[in-house]
Order: C-alpha cells, then structure tokens, then sequence
C-alpha cells in the first residue's frame, strides 16, 4: 500500500469562463457565418443529393426492379425448396409406412411358412410312416407267398416223385405179374370196349 505524501499536489491552471473563449476564438463575436450555397446550408446539400441519388437508382436505374426481382426470385426458390422438403417428406412418410407394412406382412408370411412348413413335416412323416408300414405289410405277403409257393413247389415235386416212384413201382409188378397173354387179353377188352 502506498502512503500518502505531505508534498502538495500541483495546482490546476485557472482558465477564463468558456464565454471569454468563444469570443477571443470567433473574433468577439458569438455568431459564426456558416457557409451556403444558392440559400442552401451544407446539411440541406447533402440531403438534396442523396434524395437525387436514390431518385436517379429507384427511377433511372430500375435498381428497385431488380432488387424486387431478386428477392422475388430468392423467395420463389425458398418456396421450392420447401415445396420440394415437403414431397420428400411426404415420400419418406409413403416408404417408411410401406416398409413397414411388407415387415408386418414378411412376419406374418414367414409365421405362415413356419406352419405350412411344419404341416408339411407332421404331413411327410406321417406319410413315410404309413409306406413304411405298406412297405413292411408288402414284403410281408411276399415273403408269405414265396414261403407258400416254395411249400406247393415242394408239395409238387414231392407228388411229382411219389406218382413217378408209384409209376415205377406198378410197371415193376405189372411186369412181374403180367404175361403176353394177360397182356393180349386186356388189349381185346380195350378194343371190344371202344
């Protein structure tokens, strides 16, 4: 912290009043001349010449057309591209809920093709089951019948070989029995017969 010192400040220089001033700046005089032209003050120039300058750009220039032009024009492609937002919008919309609807509708096929799927299934097990037992129930009867006509080839052969044993047996003691005379006798009763 600073500690004040006992050296006086300097003293502020006494002027005259303001008034004193103005007059030794202006001559004595209060009033200065201010300077104009044809009876004009040099404000009323420069709005004179800004009211010709915007007289000469809004009418000689057409400067208002074009600037209405360009805002017309601006305003025109803001509308368009809103316009153009709104349709894309509009369309998103469509093919959101479009897609939604082929999602409902690919669960909902997708369930119906779970199910037909599996009808399917129960429907082609069910199938093989019944051919399976047609197959067993076939190859049974056919076993059954190879079995039988193996039983009636035997029952031939062994009628076959007890007619040929009997045939054998009976020319055996028709020869043992028989003489030519019999033979010549049986033959006459044959023929008187006929």
């Amino acid at each position: 912290m600073v500690e004040p010192t006992s050296t006086p400040l300097p003293a502020v220089f006494e002027t005259e009043s303001a008034e004193a001033f103005v007059e030794a700046a202006h001559g004595g005089s209060e009033a200065h001349a201010e300077p104009m032209l044809l009876g004009l003050q040099p404000f009323q120039w420069v709005s004179v010449a800004m009211a010709v300058l915007l007289l000469f750009a809004f009418l000689g220039a057409k400067v208002h057309k074009t600037i209405a032009g360009g805002l017309d024009n601006k305003i025109k492609a803001i509308r368009d591209n809103l316009d153009e937002a709104k349709q894309l919008r509009a369309e998103a919309e469509a093919l959101r809920e479009e897609y939604a609807a082929k999602i409902a509708g690919a669960e909902k096929d997708a369930e119906a093709m779970l199910d037909n799927a599996r009808r399917e299934a129960d429907g082609i097990v069910a199938k093989a089951e019944e051919d399976t037992a047609a197959m067993i129930a076939r190859r049974e009867r056919m076993a059954t019948d190879k079995i039988a006509a193996a039983e009636r080839q035997a029952l031939a052969e062994l009628r076959a070989k007890a007619a040929d044993a009997s045939t054998a047996a009976a020319a055996q003691l028709i020869r043992a029995n028989h003489d030519a005379a019999a033979d010549k006798a049986l033959a006459d009763e044959v023929i008187a017969g006929l």
